[in-house]
């Protein structure tokens, strides 16, 4: 079995062997087909491109010589049509026939210049049109005689000498030479249309060879081309095998990379619908924790103002109370706006960690009392560089499934840590540093065929009505964008644990310390303040808060009046303006009067979530509503120390 073995190995060696030189003096033969193939072409294209260049040399050369025996007749012409005008002037005397003798001998020189021109390059011709204009000139002489003594009535005189001229050998010159300047243009005519005609008949002799050579290689070319198609057979069943498979190939991946692209083109809008799903299931929560807080602030207010005049100790904390309740409800509210907000990406340093530790009053709402949530930081402090608001957006997209997965009811853990990843070790992430965010939870987990198609667009397994399909696939585009993996554990009855991968960030600046508070019985200076406000209640609310501080307010509920309110009242010192407002906004407004006071200090106040950009409000000191009177005077503070806006921090509340 071994030697048989060598044996075949051998045999499939040489045949291997037979065929690869077989393809090579094929491939040597089309080769040199090919490059005669072509030779042949160039031939016959300069060899058609010279004949037509000779056709149109002749046919050049013919007119020309047609013109030069047209012109010696018409020349032969016209001085017998001054001779004759000549002979009637001297018998009739009419000095009209004398000045057409001398028009048309006149024209009979101009037409020997021309002929002289055109007869330029040919040597004999040159010479015989030489000789024909000393003969006109002679003649001239001859006939002008005649015509001198027509002129001076000396007719007699004139008849004789207009007779002999008649018999003049210069006349019989002139003709003489006229007719052998025509035949011999008659004879170099012959000869080139003899020349072009054996020129033309060469070419075509020359373009019948090359097209038997032509259509002997066509011949030569469609006999190797059976043959190597015979040879080939079975190769090219296989080719035609492999071309088709691979252009099914390029047919999917065209349609993968089309499919990508509209993915792409939608992703922003996704994003958004997917935040807007997200607030929807958080609205009931949301709801209910608002109105306790409400309560809370009514309660405490009812009670205080009935126990004001008996207890006012527990007045005091009844307001207390109603003011935490507000609070509450505001940092609820702005937590809302922040994170429903549409925003570009705003990428910095995340402790995942931390930003999961924020999120517990969020999940705890969004999730319900059902589901227990834990939360595990092993991370060491790592940061990873990221959207903080599309982060967030994930981690809850991810509860809020697993939530689905256990009937709203189990425990949900929230795992942060740090780990160093090998190359290839998690999907195609490159080895180095990366900080993981793991969501597990105890629901029913998923079969490997839902696996395989859970973060295609538009797939989920809920009901009609109860999701879009979008959560995890956002979650698979933010992560990638990010340069990160996502990595899903699960089998069913085992629940599921879906692990984000995103790069460390190890150049993460250290937190911005908090800004100075206000030192403890430093009273402010009093201060002329220009407050601009479009809310009526909120006005006048600021306007008794800045009287308590003690400063003096003077209000202002358009923004188009503040001018001329800052131009009447000079010793105002500062602007308290809204953002938003109905004519003009804040910062317009404020870069309006900057222009006339660059010394005056300026305070936003503004309800809108989230941080101020620099580029919008000026660098000016922010003040976010709702505002307790302890940070208006912060604020305040701020503003009166950074005149002309240099400040890019948001106020404390």
């Amino acid at each position: 079995m071994t030697a048989m073995s060598g044996t075949e190995g051998d045999a499939a060696a040489e045949r291997g062997a037979e065929h690869t030189f077989g393809a090579v003096w094929r491939t040597i033969m089309l080769g040199m087909m090919a490059l005669l193939g072509v030779s042949v072409l160039i031939a016959l294209i300069l060899t058609l491109s010279g004949a037509n260049r000779q056709r149109d040399e002749a046919q050049q050369r013919e007119r020309h010589s047609y013109e030069v025996m047209i012109l010696t007749r018409t020349l032969a012409g016209t001085i017998a049509d001054a001779e004759a005008a000549l002979g009637r002037y001297v018998i009739s005397g009419d000095r009209v026939l004398g000045a057409r003798y001398a028009e048309r001998w006149q024209i009979a020189g101009s037409q020997i210049d021309k002929l002289r021109r055109d007869t330029a390059d040919n040597p004999e011709q040159a010479r015989a049109i030489a000789d024909l204009a000393q003969a006109y000139d002679a003649r001239g002489a001859e006939l002008e005689l005649i015509a001198l003594s027509t002129r001076y009535k000396k007719n007699t005189q004139a008849l004789d000498l207009y007779y002999r001229a008649g018999t003049s050998p210069r006349l019989a010159r002139i003709n003489a030479l006229l007719n052998e300047i025509s035949a011999r243009e008659h004879a170099l005519l012959d000869r080139r249309t003899a020349g072009a005609i054996a020129a033309v008949a060469h070419s075509n002799d020359v373009a019948k060879v090359l097209a038997v050579f032509g259509v002997l290689i066509v011949i030569g070319a469609i006999l190797l081309g059976w043959m190597m198609v015979q040879a080939l057979r079975s190769e090219a069943i296989a080719h035609a095998e492999t071309a088709a498979e691979r252009a099914r190939a390029e047919d999917l991946s065209a349609a993968v990379a089309a499919a990508a692209a509209e993915l792409r083109a939608q992703e922003a809008q996704l994003r958004q619908i997917q935040k807007m799903e997200a607030i929807g299931q958080l609205t009931g929560g949301i709801a209910h924790d608002f109105n306790n807080m409400l309560a809370v602030v009514l309660g405490g207010l009812e009670l205080a103002r009935r126990q004001i005049a008996l207890d006012p100790a527990a007045a005091n904390r009844h307001i207390d109370s109603a003011t935490e309740g507000a609070k509450r409800a505001a940092e609820l509210t702005r937590r809302l706006l922040a994170f429903s907000r549409e925003d570009a990406l705003n990428t910095e340093p995340i402790e995942p960690g931390a930003l999961v530790a924020g999120m517990s009053d969020l999940l705890d709402r969004t999730l319900g009392d059902t589901i227990t949530v834990t939360v595990r930081d092993a991370g060491s402090g790592w940061h990873t560089r990221i959207d903080k608001h599309q982060l967030e957006n994930v981690i809850l997209n991810l509860a809020v499934n697993a939530r689905d997965a256990m009937d709203g009811r189990g425990q949900l853990t929230i795992t942060t840590a740090g780990t160093a990843l090998s190359q290839g070790a998690v999907g195609a992430c490159p080895a180095g540093e990366y900080v993981s965010i793991a969501v597990s939870d105890t629901g029913s987990g998923m079969t490997p065929e839902v696996m395989e198609r859970v973060f295609e667009p538009f797939f989920t397994t809920k009901p009609v009505g109860k999701g879009t399909g979008l959560g995890l696939s956002q979650v698979f585009s933010f992560v990638r964008q990010a340069e990160g993996e996502v990595v899903l554990r699960s089998a069913p009855g085992e629940g599921t644990t879906v692990t984000l991968y995103l790069p460390r960030h190890a150049d993460a600046a250290a937190p911005a310390p908090p800004a100075p508070a206000l030192p403890v019985g430093m009273t402010p200076a009093a201060r002329d303040i220009l407050v601009v406000e479009d809310d009526p209640r909120v006005l006048a609310a600021t306007m008794v808060a800045l009287e308590e501080l003690g400063h003096r307010a003077i209000a202002c509920g358009d923004p188009l009046a503040a001018p001329a309110l800052l131009a009447a009242n000079p010793g105002v010192s500062m602007v308290i303006s809204d953002v938003l407002m109905p004519g003009q906004t804040g910062p317009e407004m404020v870069a309006t009067l900057l222009l006339r006071r660059p010394d005056l200090a300026v305070l936003f106040v503004t309800g809108f979530a989230g941080d101020a950009a620099e580029a919008e409000f000026g660098g000016h000191v922010v003040l976010r509503k709702p505002f307790t009177i302890a940070g208006l005077e912060a604020a305040i503070h701020d503003a009166a120390a950074t005149p002309g806006g240099i400040e890019d921090h948001i106020a404390a509340e």
